[in-house]
């Protein structure tokens, strides 16, 4: 298998195209958990009137543009590095702006780059899943304003059932080039009580972890942590 990176390749290349042919209308409803079909939604980020939202690793913006279009925040930044999932979401969803911004950018340096500018950041297995979270979740508290909320889902364990990790560790998972090449990629798939540490390390407090059981069987299907934390004042 080729070791490629997402810094010298797109690997989210080939991701929702197949959905986007077919399926080019802003989504209905919002889920946490990873078969999307159940569960709590948008709620779980509070009230979003007139604030400024930031969806990390938004992929083709399904997620952002449905709080945009129906949960009335001032701006819904959509923060993806993959070119192809920027280009997918601007041809769905780019006339949902100003109100959707798609951004093509790490989220890390855009996190930097936009020091106390939002109240909610949210994740749904995007950028927490695939960036080291004691870089990204730093990165995050900078950009909230003090008593901003973040929420994200990740994997509660490893597709076909290993248990998550018990240390701030990454995992090589497998992936494609854009030529459709073997290729793998790093995923953190972390234990609870890992969270809740990285998140305390990272100045954040009120931190709540919660487990979306699987809705369905077979070995791609996985339960959900759901974690919410406040940054400190």
């Amino acid at each position: 298998m080729v070791r490629v990176t997402t810094d010298s390749s797109d690997l989210w290349h080939h991701y929702g195209r197949t959905r986007a042919d077919r399926d080019r209308a802003v989504p209905e409803t919002f889920r946490w958990n990873w078969s999307q079909d159940s569960g709590p939604g948008p709620e779980v980020l509070g009230d979003l009137s007139g604030r400024v939202v930031g969806d990390l690793g938004a992929g083709a913006a399904r997620h952002a543009a449905h709080l945009a279009a129906r949960h009335g925040p001032a701006q819904v930044v959509a923060v993806d590095a993959s070119p192809a999932q920027y280009a997918m979401a601007t041809e769905l969803f780019g006339h949902l702006a100003p109100g959707l911004r798609i951004v093509r950018s790490g989220a890390v340096p855009h996190l930097h780059a936009s020091a106390g500018t939002y109240d909610v950041l949210y994740s749904v297995f995007g950028a927490l899943d695939f960036t080291d979270p004691r870089v990204l979740l730093s990165a995050a508290a900078t950009a909230l304003k003090p008593g901003g909320r973040l929420v994200f889902s990740t994997l509660a364990h490893y597709l076909g059932g290993a248990v998550a990790q018990p240390d701030v560790v990454a995992t090589d998972v497998p992936a494609k080039t854009p030529e459709g090449e073997s290729a793998t990629m790093r995923r953190w798939v972390l234990q609870e009580h890992v969270w809740v540490k990285v998140l305390d390390e990272a100045g954040f407090t009120g931190i709540v972890v919660d487990v979306l059981r699987s809705t369905v069987a077979g070995p791609r299907t996985a339960d959900t942590l759901l974690v919410s934390a406040v940054r400190r004042p």
